[in-house]
């Protein structure tokens, strides 16, 4: 089953520069659902195509191969007007393609070595990589460039969050093996970032770095 997401801006209120010096690592949030305009946005932003033409994307790609696949996780009552789910993005369509039903998040905070705050914020963004795409053409350099695009990726994440009111981190300690069993991933399809979105619990100083 394919989802429609709703339609992205491609221009915003907030400047670069002020994301730059807002930016921060938020493990601090209140459970409050986030809005699916939101998530079309954040993953429009993460990785999408820029227009109608699919060769370029919002962040580069070593020779256009493209290895970075990107996961929605929906907890229940997460995402207003989404079933709670695992969902993979499809960038050329801009549509979310239902993975796995249900709340996976306890799951998933099991996995992340029971970091607790990814069951708290409703959503999350798994970003993943298939690296024969790159490997094939650049050997074992290829895993090099994987590694970059998915700071590429990340950090547009971390900047397009702000402009919704939401916040996230990059958490990259994990259980490889039991986060692709929890997500239902393809076997091709490594995990490398859970980014947990949601909006920050202001009373509670957030670590930054």
């Amino acid at each position: 089953m394919e989802i429609e997401l709703p339609g992205f801006d491609k221009k915003g209120d907030l400047s670069v520069e002020e994301a730059l010096l807002k930016r921060r690592s938020c493990r601090h949030f209140i459970p409050d659902p986030i809005d699916l305009d939101g998530v079309s946005q954040l993953l429009w932003a993460a990785n999408g195509f820029r227009g109608d033409d699919e060769r370029f994307r919002t962040a580069p790609s070593a020779g256009k191969t493209h290895p970075i696949f990107l996961y929605l996780v929906a907890g229940e009552k997460g995402v207003r007007d989404l079933d709670a789910g695992v969902y993979r993005y499809i960038p050329a369509s801009h549509r979310l393609e239902l993975v796995l039903e249900g709340d996976v998040r306890r799951d998933l905070v099991e996995a992340s070595l029971k970091q607790a705050f990814i069951a708290v914020a409703p959503a999350s963004i798994v970003i993943t990589a298939a690296y024969e795409r790159t490997t094939k053409k650049y050997s074992d350099r290829g895993v090099r460039y994987v590694h970059f695009e998915v700071g590429h990726v990340s950090e547009n994440i971390h900047l397009q969050v702000l402009p919704l009111g939401l916040e996230t981190v990059a958490v990259g300690s994990f259980d490889d093996y039991e986060v692709s069993k929890c997500l239902n991933l393809p076997d091709m399809h490594s995990p490398l970032y859970i980014m947990p979105v949601g909006y920050p619990k202001r009373e509670v100083k957030n670590e930054g770095k």
